[in-house]
């Protein structure tokens, strides 16, 4: 099973990304490959940049990554309660190549975190709800709150037996035929 993931972040030390590298791995027979937003850095969405540029290879690529997959995995960073910037950027220049079929009817296993208690849940919320009408096959979702209390970043697992239960749950219904 072709699994693609990625962390919507461009930061070199995002727990979001720490999360979906081990959330992929945990896929049954699952061949993953973990992207890197920073590899698809485009110019600021605009129409007048659009004109000027036309369609970016980048966007392009990211688009075919997404089609060669079996099932994608995401883990939301959360700013102030929205998409990062990168991340909406990169879906607004694909939406212009793929229309409203950005995810291609794949399904999905979303997922955010955070140091706080919330655990990134309003952007989860977020893209669990605006995935469906942009052909994203939702299957799970998994919130993970206060990071560096469940998360052990020397051993890169989880330690609350809940919420790798919850994990586990999710991965059984993401790859479910």
């Amino acid at each position: 099973m072709k699994v693609v993931a990625f962390a919507a972040s461009t930061s070199s030390k995002s727990i979001n990304k720490q999360l979906v590298s081990f959330v992929a791995k945990r896929v049954p027979n699952g061949e993953v490959e973990l992207l890197d937003l920073n590899d698809y850095e485009l110019p600021l969405f605009s129409e007048d940049v659009e004109v000027e540029i036309g369609k970016p290879q980048l966007a392009t690529d990211f688009i075919a990554k997404m089609a060669g997959a079996d099932v994608l995995i995401i883990s939301f960073a959360e700013h102030n309660g929205l998409y990062s910037a990168a991340y909406k950027n990169l879906f607004d220049w694909c939406s212009r190549q793929a229309g409203r079929e950005i995810y291609q009817g794949k399904p999905m296993l979303l997922m955010a975190t955070s140091q706080g208690a919330r655990g990134g849940k309003s952007v989860l919320e977020l893209a669990t709800t605006a995935s469906p009408r942009f052909g994203g096959d939702v299957r799970a979702s998994v919130s993970v709150p206060s990071f560096q209390d469940n998360f052990d970043q020397q051993e890169n697992t989880i330690t609350n037996d809940e919420i790798l239960a919850e994990i586990d749950q999710a991965i059984e219904k993401l790859t479910a035929v």
